[in-house]
């Protein structure tokens, strides 16, 4: 395998790797609390649609980056395309305005993820890595953070600027700063964001990342069981 291909399923490799203590398991399906993230696994190679069911449970939903089509049965309720990007030589670089983010700022980091629509963030999604801030004015009002942590890289996630507060490059500041912080522990940096946000695929670009492969987030909905009947 080669240093990337771990990527391929970056979701199982962090729930197998460095958040094992997070993971809630069963058989060869794993994932996230749901207050946490929405990202569930498959262990690579296999078919284990029985046991996703029983973890998730009927009726109920559950969410796999990297899936293009569920099985036979099963009712796909988001399909979100999307891009992974890895680094290519990003420039990392300490901030000094940038304050490392801890449980009693969560309100207002839900609060601004609520305002500009980063992607799932959660209750305890800090508990996945490093998250950054700004503040201006004593209000958070940028962030960036650590999510999956597959061995030997870092994602990061939650990229996001309140809307009055863009256009002074404050993302690509705590994005340097993550990338530094991860770049000291001998990692590397990676991303996913969806295809259809050119713009921050571009910023991504222009930062050194690289288009790696396209990934698509689908949430299924596990299948009720079939009634039985009885005759008398």
């Amino acid at each position: 395998m080669t240093a990337e291909q771990v990527l391929d399923n970056a979701t199982w490799a962090s729930l197998t790797g460095a958040h094992a203590r997070l993971a809630e398991r069963h058989g060869r399906v794993a994932r996230y609390p749901v207050d946490v993230s929405p990202f569930a696994a498959v262990q690579p190679g296999v078919s284990a649609w029985d046991e996703v069911a029983e973890l998730a449970g009927a009726g109920n939903e559950i969410f796999f980056p990297g899936l293009d089509t569920p099985p036979e049965g099963w009712e796909a309720t988001l399909s979100i395309p999307g891009v992974q990007l890895v680094d290519a030589g990003v420039e990392g670089a300490a901030d000094p305005e940038a304050v490392r983010l801890t449980v009693a700022d969560v309100p207002e980091m839900l609060a601004l993820a609520q305002r500009t629509q980063p992607g799932p963030f959660l209750p305890r999604t800090i508990e996945l890595g490093t998250y950054l801030g700004i503040r201006r004015g004593g209000e958070l009002v940028a962030m960036a953070g650590e999510r999956l942590h597959p061995p030997g890289w870092t994602e990061i996630s939650a990229v996001c600027t309140d809307e009055s507060q863009r256009g002074q490059g404050l993302a690509t500041r705590l994005v340097r700063a993550l990338v530094a912080g991860i770049r000291e522990r001998g990692e590397r940096p990676f991303l996913h964001t969806p295809a259809t946000n050119t713009n921050a695929i571009r910023l991504y670009e222009a930062l050194g990342f690289r288009l790696r492969r396209e990934v698509s987030f689908t949430s299924v909905r596990v299948p009720q069981p079939a009634a039985t009947h009885s005759t008398g």
